[in-house]
C-alpha cells in the first residue's frame, strides 16, 4: 500500500534486511458466540449519540455492533507472549503483537479462530524498500503575486489565502448562513498531528475545546502531538481559523484525532488500525471521518493489491469503510496521488462502495496530474468528486502560517469540511443523501469522467436541492378562496414569493411575499388567495425562494381546478354570482348589493335574442342585501340568458347566466 501520494513529494526510505520477521498478526474469529453483550442494551458499547444516529436514520443495531467476544480475546492474549493491539468488531478480528511461535500455534488450534495471518513486521523493519510517499508541503514557498484577490467584503469569514479553496465550492455560502460545523463531530484518521497543541493555526479549536479526544493506534497511547505532520496539515484545511490569513472549511466542528498510520513501514496492520479508528468513531457517535490515507503496495509484496482488488469489497480498509457507512457515518476519502505513476489507479479505501472519494484540482478547477484515475475495478465512478489539492493551503509545520501543499490528502479534508457544514444544515438527510446531493451539484454530473468523477461540488446548489427535497405542499379550493399550505426549511434571510397564473394568462404575477422571522428550521407557511371573479380553468401557483442576495430558485408548483370556484362579476357595489358546484351549474343566481344609501333596483332577465323573460323591481335599503333568483322557476326553457341590474334606472351590471 502507499499513503496518498503527491506530485511534489519527499520520501522516507527505510533500509531493511532481506528477510522480514513478522511480529504483528490479525486473528479472525468464526463467530461472536457466548458474547456477554446484548443487542437489546446497546448502551453497553455505543454512546447515546451513536444510538441516536441509528434511530435518526432507521439503522438497526445488529450483530456487527456487538464487541468481539471478550472470552476469545482473553484466550488469545493468554496463549503466550502476546499483546493485543486493537480489535475490529465489524470484521470480527483482533490485531496482536507476538514473536512467540508456540503462542501462534496455540491460537490457531482454537475452534473459534478462523485464521491467524501476518499483518506487519517488527517495528522498524521491512522486506523491500517502499518509498513512503505523502502529500508534499512547500512550507517555504511564497504565494505568487498573480494570485486572485481575496473578496471578503460581505463574508462572515475573511478567508485570506484559503479564499479560493473555500469559494470554489461556495463554502462561504454555508458559512454566511450560519453553517460552520457547530454541533458536528469529525474524526481525522492519519499519520500524526505534529504540534497541533501549539501551532497558532489551531488556537481556535484549542480555546473552544473542539478537540474531543485523541488516540494513537500505532503506539497504543493517547498522545498524537509529537507524531508526523501530515494529519496536522489535513486537519488545518478543515479547522484553521486565522482571520485574514487562513480559514478552513468547517472551523467550528469538533474533532477526534486518531493516528492509524505508521510512517516507518507499510503493512496491512495499518488498515486494521484504520478499521479500529473508524469503529471507535462510530461508537462515539462521530458524524464524519476524513481519511487521507490509501493503500495498494506493501513493504512485503505478498500483501500488495492488484487493480482487480480495487472493487470496494476486498481490502480490510474498504470493507471497514462500508461498515462505517452502513452505521450512518459519512466517510470522505482521498483517491490517491498515483496519476503520474505506472499504477495510476485509485487506492483503497477510496474504492469502497459507500464513501465519497475525492480527487484533486487547483482553485481554477484544473485537474492535478498526480490525482489518481478511476474507475474502481467494479465500474464505480471514482473519484466521486474533486476539491482543491493542487497548491492547496495548509499549515506550515514550523510556524502554523499558511503554506502550499499538494495531494488528494488535502482535497479530502477540504471536501470533508464542506460536507460537514452541509450536513449540519440538513441532519434529516442520511449520509448517502449528502453524498448524492454533493455529486448532483457538481460540475460534471451529467458527464462524469475518471479524473474528477462528477466534478467540483457546489454547496449552494446542494443546499437548494436539499431544501427542495424536504419541501412539502398542498392546495385546496373552498368558497372562492384558494388555500396554499407548504413547509420549507428557511431562516429569517429567506423570503417566499408566491406567483399566480390565471386561466388564459401567459405569465405569472406576484400575489404576495411571505417571510418567517424565526431561526433556521422547518417552518410552515400559509396563504389564502381570494379568486372571486376568476374564470373557470386551472389556476397555477409557484413559489420563488429568495435567499438574501445569494440565490433565487423556484420550488415545485401547485395548481387548482377552478371548477368549484365562484364565477363572479363585480361592478361597483353590485355582485351577481352563479356557482359551479360538483361540475354542475347552480340553478340559483345570487345578487348582492351594498349601498351607503337606499336605492330602487330593477332586475331584468333577457334571452340571447333580447326577449325579456323576467323582471322585478324592489327597494334596496342602505347596507348589504342578498337576493336569490331560482332560474328554474323563473325561466321555462333551458339556455343562456342575461341578467341585468339597474340601480335608480342606471344599469349597474349585466351578467350571463345559465338556465340548467
Amino acid at each position: 500500500m502507499k499513503k496518498t501520494l503527491s506530485l511534489l513529494s519527499f520520501f522516507l526510505v527505510i533500509s531493511i534486511g532481506s528477510q522480514a520477521q513478522f511480529t504483528r498478526y490479525i486473528i479472525r474469529f468464526t463467530d461472536k458466540g457466548t458474547n456477554p453483550f446484548s443487542l437489546s442494551n446497546p448502551s453497553q458499547y455505543l454512546t447515546q449519540r451513536a444510538i441516536d444516529r441509528r434511530a435518526r436514520y432507521n439503522i438497526l443495531i445488529d450483530s456487527s455492533d456487538l464487541p468481539v467476544t471478550p472470552r476469545y480475546i482473553d484466550s488469545v492474549r493468554l496463549s503466550g507472549n502476546v499483546t493485543i493491539l486493537n480489535s475490529s468488531k465489524w470484521l470480527n478480528q483482533v490485531a496482536i503483537s507476538t514473536n512467540d511461535a508456540a503462542a501462534l500455534a496455540k491460537i490457531n488450534s482454537f475452534p473459534f479462530v478462523l485464521s491467524a495471518n501476518p499483518a506487519g513486521a517488527r517495528f522498524g523493519t521491512t522486506d523491500v524498500p517502499v518509498n513512503k510517499v505523502f502529500d508534499s508541503s512547500l512550507n517555504n514557498v511564497q504565494f505568487p503575486n498573480t494570485a486572485k484577490p481575496f473578496n471578503v467584503t460581505s463574508d462572515f469569514y475573511n478567508y485570506g489565502k484559503s479564499n479560493g479553496q473555500v469559494k470554489i465550492h461556495h463554502g462561504d455560502f454555508l458559512h454566511n448562513h450560519g453553517f460552520r460545523g457547530e454541533g458536528m463531530q469529525v474524526t481525522v484518521l492519519d499519520a500524526g498531528f505534529y504540534h497541533y497543541l501549539s501551532l497558532p493555526t489551531f488556537d481556535s479549536i484549542r480555546t473552544n475545546n473542539q478537540v474531543l479526544g485523541t488516540w494513537d493506534f500505532v503506539a497504543n497511547e493517547a498522545s498524537v502531538d509529537e507524531d508526523y505532520l501530515h494529519g496536522m496539515q489535513c486537519l488545518s484545511t478543515i479547522a484553521a481559523n486565522m482571520p485574514g490569513k487562513f480559514v478552513g472549511t468547517a472551523p467550528k466542528a469538533s474533532f477526534y484525532l486518531f493516528r492509524t498510520e505508521d510512517v516507518a513501514s507499510e503493512y496491512p496492520i495499518e488498515e486494521q488500525n484504520l478499521a479500529a479508528g473508524a469503529e471507535r468513531s462510530d461508537s462515539l457517535g462521530v458524524d464524519l471521518c476524513s481519511i487521507s490515507l490509501g493503500y495498494n503496495q506493501f513493504d512485503n509484496a505478498q500483501f500488495s493489491y492488484t487493480y482487480t482488488d480495487m472493487n470496494g469489497n476486498t481490502s480490510i480498509s474498504s470493507r471497514a469503510a462500508d461498515y462505517a457507512a452502513k452505521k450512518g457515518m459519512l466517510l470522505v476519502v482521498a483517491a490517491g496521488n498515483e496519476g503520474n505513476n505506472s499504477w495510476h489507479y485509485l487506492l483503497t479505501p477510496s474504492d469502497a462502495d459507500s464513501v465519497l472519494s475525492v480527487g484533486a484540482v487547483d482553485t481554477t478547477g484544473q485537474v492535478a496530474g498526480f490525482s489518481s484515475y478511476g474507475p474502481s475495478s467494479d465500474g464505480q465512478v471514482k473519484p466521486g468528486v474533486a476539491a482543491v489539492g493542487w497548491l492547496a493551503v495548509v499549515a506550515n509545520s514550523s510556524t502554523g502560517q499558511p503554506a502550499y501543499g499538494n495531494g488528494t490528502s488535502f482535497a479530502c479534508p477540504n471536501m470533508a469540511g464542506i460536507s460537514t457544514c452541509l450536513w449540519q444544515a440538513f441532519p434529516e438527510i442520511s449520509n448517502m443523501g449528502i453524498i448524492d446531493a454533493l455529486q448532483l451539484s457538481a460540475t460534471k454530473y451529467s458527464n462524469p469522467d475518471n479524473r474528477v468523477g462528477y466534478g467540483i461540488p457546489d454547496a449552494k446548489k446542494a443546499f437548494v436541492m436539499l431544501q427542495k427535497r424536504l419541501f412539502t405542499k398542498q392546495s385546496s379550493l373552498s368558497n372562492c378562496t384558494v388555500q396554499l399550505r407548504f413547509s420549507l426549511k428557511t431562516d429569517n434571510t429567506m423570503s417566499q414569493v408566491i406567483e399566480r397564473k390565471l386561466p388564459g394568462a401567459t405569465d405569472y404575477t406576484i400575489v404576495t411575499t411571505l417571510q418567517n422571522n424565526a431561526a433556521w428550521g422547518l417552518h410552515d407557511f400559509s396563504y389564502d388567495d381570494d379568486v372571486t371573479g376568476v374564470d373557470m380553468g386551472i389556476i397555477k401557483y409557484r413559489i420563488k425562494t429568495i435567499i438574501g442576495t445569494d440565490s433565487t430558485f423556484y420550488l415545485d408548483s401547485m395548481s387548482v381546478n377552478n371548477n368549484q370556484v365562484c364565477n363572479t362579476v363585480l361592478v361597483n357595489n353590485v355582485t351577481v354570482i352563479q356557482q359551479i358546484i360538483n361540475n354542475q351549474v347552480s340553478e340559483n343566481a345570487e345578487l348582492t348589493i351594498t349601498r351607503a344609501t337606499a336605492a330602487k333596483v330593477n332586475v331584468i332577465i333577457q334571452s340571447s335574442l333580447g326577449q325579456k323573460v323576467y323582471s322585478e323591481e324592489f327597494q334596496q335599503a342602505a347596507g348589504t342585501q342578498t337576493k336569490l333568483f331560482d332560474l328554474k322557476q323563473l325561466i321555462k326553457s333551458k339556455g343562456v340568458y342575461f341578467l341585468s341590474v339597474y340601480i335608480d334606472n342606471k344599469k349597474a351590471v349585466t351578467k350571463k347566466v345559465l338556465r340548467p
